[in-house]
């Protein structure tokens, strides 16, 4: 029985410095994006709903950052009453985790419409901006990294203020009031083309055919179909996550009854 509870006080400290860094890394993070305003998911939603989202995101840092800290000091002081607080706190982050999941996962389609909605309004509204000038190099960042153009394809553009269309009344935008010709982001156009083609691949005809030289996907598609593509080990690492939290919460259930049975005995 000793044997065991050693072996479980060492799995306990190893789970609990994994807490702690995995909490800190997550604080860091936070702050990384709420003070860069480049960062790239910053264009995946609304100014204030994304700092809402990080917010959220840094509390839940600091809360595993304070489990870690309390699982370790709770083991090597054997103290079941800071081993309580880690299962508590622990408890708390894993059922915010699980109702976050079980959210997005019910609401998927709702998100879908909201990033889209989000990216279409950095297109035209916000690109090209003088008093947006980090979203426009926030955008051109994802246009380049995820080879894309536009949030649903290159005629975003058309009716951009990026090509000096009014939207103030967006009921009045018909086509006889927008370009016949209108033009494209120069991050739009593919890698390693000579030193003209970017150039003129850039001006496009309203309604006519695309160029082979530019993305022609959707930003929006584009970021859906990488997460499509990458859905497994999305959800292995978020398994592996949850299932380490629930062994932790098992161990100090384990090493609490054991130190007041001790006690007990004692």
């Amino acid at each position: 029985m000793k044997g065991c509870c050693s072996c479980v006080k060492y799995l306990m400290v190893l789970i609990n410095i994994l807490f702690w860094l995995a909490g800190l890394m997550i604080v860091f993070t936070s702050l990384w994006m709420l003070t860069d305003p480049t960062f790239m998911l910053s264009m995946t939603q609304s100014y204030n709903h994304y700092h809402i989202a990080l917010f959220v995101f840094l509390a839940i840092g600091a809360l595993i950052t304070l489990a870690g800290f309390l699982g370790c000091l709770g083991v090597c002081r054997e103290s079941p009453c800071l081993l309580v607080s880690f299962f508590s706190v622990l408890l708390v982050v894993l059922v915010a985790q699980i109702a976050a999941g079980w959210w997005t996962f019910h609401n998927k389609d709702k998100l879908d419409d909201i990033v889209r909605a989000a990216v279409k309004q950095s297109v035209q509204e916000e690109y090209g901006q003088s008093s947006m000038s980090s979203r426009t190099v926030t955008f051109d960042t994802i246009q380049k990294n995820l080879m894309c153009c536009g949030a649903d394809g290159p005629g975003d553009w058309a009716t951009s203020r990026f090509n000096n269309v009014d939207r103030t009344n967006i009921v009045d935008i018909a086509v006889s009031s927008m370009n016949v010709f209108y033009n494209i982001p120069e991050s739009c156009c593919k890698e390693n083309l000579k030193d003209n083609e970017c150039d003129m691949s850039r001006r496009l005809k309203f309604g006519g055919p695309l160029n082979t030289f530019i993305y022609q996907q959707g930003c929006v598609d584009k970021l859906i179909q990488i997460i499509s593509d990458n859905w497994v080990p999305i959800f292995t690492i978020a398994l592996t996550v949850i299932l380490v939290e629930i062994c932790g919460i098992i161990f100090a259930l384990s090493l609490c009854c054991a130190m007041r049975a001790k006690r007990y005995k004692a």
